[in-house]
């Protein structure tokens, strides 16, 4: 191997990242960087777009100006990325705004802050330690931002400030006292802030244990993913034990956390911390209660049903939480807020979310730029922010999640805590229900005021989802059911005809989704078991097939009903969400 030594390039075999940077730079292989060329050579052209490869010359020319880089997302997961690309083109453009030279590093080509006129320098590279650091020792920069990418680019922070980088803003102490489990768990006790009762577990046995003493149902999920990959509800040892073998990597490494499943109202906000002080835009409510993933539930600004104690106790939280962590810059935080008024804290992340243009846009605060500047170095009382929460708009914004399930085959459609959205709409307007049609619309689903609705009901929300059916059925809808949704719907004086499965040997169900005069399919699924029922995914899969709106959270019917409501009958749909969610 060129460079090394023998004894050198066999260690190459088994090496870390970290020591194969070494070795490299102590043998003085190091990348250049080269031009794209945009022109075709047919001429000179200058572009800041870069890439690299191992030759002689490098094309990247170093400035004396100081520089920030700032780090992206990387190529992710479907349907994110998006959101932590706004806040970095928005934090470039204060950057530069402030007088520095702006460079991004990113390679995700799906992105705008991969166009290279977005930033003074772009460098198309992989978001990993020792490509990040060939370009900080060629750039030699007055600091690194990671915080704005998500968690790609938050995984990095502690290596390179291990390697004497500056980092601007949140550091990695202050990123360990967030995303670890139990130096959290420490903060919020110091605190007094409540969360779900929980463990870290580092094997199965392990889970199994904390598990029976947290009590059934609980929520399983890897620690330090994003989107709630492979986040999931269990409700038995039986099903603990397949997930913990089947869907994660569990050692010491990579522990598992098992959390008390509590049914509530999800709440969420975006925030800036300057260190000392905090400032909180708005206050965000999921439509979809808890065991919906945050970013496939539909989310209002302002909220409409929190009482001001509660608004009060969540700005409290935040507050304390992101002076005690040590946030400068952007973060996040999810609650939840239980029937009695309860608040508990999910989670904190601190970084950019993927909220952050939807409250952006409805309270009318560029919070990136505000966090941007809050990480270099100018305070909220410098930026004219005296007020931790400003005055709610009178308006209501809707942001209702898009899917691509009749795109994507094999994914099932039920919104579980794992993310399956791909975009989001917006809707805005002086009635609450007026912005959720816009948004629902905009989303790409079809709201008919007439047809038929199919539903097949879990036994544990067969009493709920009965007033909900009845207000379809009051609207003129047809009704057809499953066997024991079809009993019990007729049991309450609703007149419905009774469709077969196809565990029952018959495709009746699936004929009628297919037939094209169906408006509506509700399903939902028992929180009571893990498995995945064949009937209920066929007819999900068959309604995303044929574009059948379908749903699968009552909240969500119950939304939808508020809205179909108010386009028909003109009932005040703000005072009938507070009096149904209440």
């Amino acid at each position: 191997m060129m460079g090394f030594s023998d004894r050198e390039a066999g260690r190459l075999w088994n090496a870390t990242e970290k020591e194969i940077a070494g070795l490299r730079k102590k043998s003085g292989i190091a990348p250049v960087y080269k031009m794209i060329d945009t022109c075709a050579s047919e001429f000179e052209s200058y572009v800041p777009y870069f890439y690299s490869t191992y030759e002689e010359e490098n094309e990247s020319i170093v400035s004396g100006r100081d520089k920030i880089i700032v780090l992206g997302s990387g190529p992710i997961r479907i349907g994110q990325g998006v959101e932590f690309d706004y806040s970095t083109v928005h934090a470039v453009r204060t950057i530069r705004e402030a007088g520095f030279e702006a460079i991004i590093i990113n390679n995700n080509p799906e992105t705008v802050s991969t166009d290279y006129t977005c930033s003074d320098k772009l460098y198309f590279e992989p978001l990993t330690t020792e490509d990040v650091m060939n370009i900080v020792d060629l750039e030699k920069p007055y600091g690194v931002i990671a915080t704005l990418g998500g968690q790609t680019a938050v995984n990095l922070a502690a290596s390179l400030e291990e390697r004497g980088v500056r980092m601007l803003g949140t550091d990695s102490k202050a990123i360990d006292r967030a995303e670890n489990r139990e130096l959290f768990e420490k903060v919020l006790e110091s605190l007094g802030i409540p969360q779900p009762e929980g463990r870290a577990v580092t094997s199965i046995e392990e889970g199994v244990t904390a598990a029976a003493e947290i009590g059934y149902p609980v929520l399983v999920r890897p620690s330090f993913v994003l989107g709630g990959r492979a986040m999931q509800i269990v409700t038995s040892e039986e099903s603990l034990r397949e997930y913990l073998l089947n869907a994660v990597r569990i050692d010491r490494d990579k522990p598992v956390l098992v959390d008390r499943y509590i049914r509530g109202r999800e709440v969420e906000v975006d925030a800036v911390c300057d260190g000392r002080r905090v400032f909180v835009p708005g206050i965000m409510e999921m439509v979809e209660r808890t065991g919906v993933h945050s970013g496939d539930s539909i989310s209002i600004y302002p909220p409409v049903n929190l009482t001001d104690d509660i608004k009060s106790m969540i700005l409290d939280y935040t507050e304390k939480l992101g002076t005690a962590i040590g946030i400068v810059g952007l973060f996040n935080i999810q609650f939840i807020v239980d029937g009695t008024g309860k608040v508990y804290i999910i989670e904190l992340n601190p970084r950019s979310s993927r909220s952050v243009p939807f409250i952006s846009k409805a309270s009318g605060c560029r919070l990136a730029d505000i966090g941007t500047l809050a990480m270099l170095g100018l305070s909220l009382q410098e930026q004219g922010i005296f007020r931790r929460y400003p005055e709610e708009k009178k308006r209501s914004y809707v942001k209702v999640p898009a899917f691509s399930f009749s795109k994507l085959r094999g994914m099932d459609a039920y919104l579980s805590p794992e993310m399956k959205s791909t975009g989001e709409a917006i809707g805005y307007d002086d009635i609450l229900h007026r912005a959720a049609f816009k948004a629902l619309t905009a989303s790409g689903l079809s709201l008919p005021k007439y047809g038929t609705v199919i539903a097949s009901i879990a036994d544990e929300d067969k009493e709920e989802a009965v007033p909900l059916i009845k207000r379809f059925y009051d609207m003129g809808f047809n009704i057809k059911a499953t066997e024991f949704t079809a009993a019990k719907l007729k049991d309450n004086c609703i007149r419905t005809s009774r469709l077969r499965k196809p565990s029952e040997g018959s495709s009746e169900i699936l004929d009628a989704i297919r037939a094209g005069y169906v408006s509506y399919v509700i399903n939902t699924r028992t929180v009571m078991t893990s498995n995945h029922y064949g009937d209920g995914e066929a007819i999900r899969r068959c309604a995303a097939e044929n574009n059948v709106t379908m749903l699968t959270s009552l909240d969500t019917v119950r939304m939808l009903l508020d809205v179909l409501e108010e386009m028909t009958i003109g009932i005040s749909p703000v005072d009938s969400f507070k009096v149904i969610q209440e």
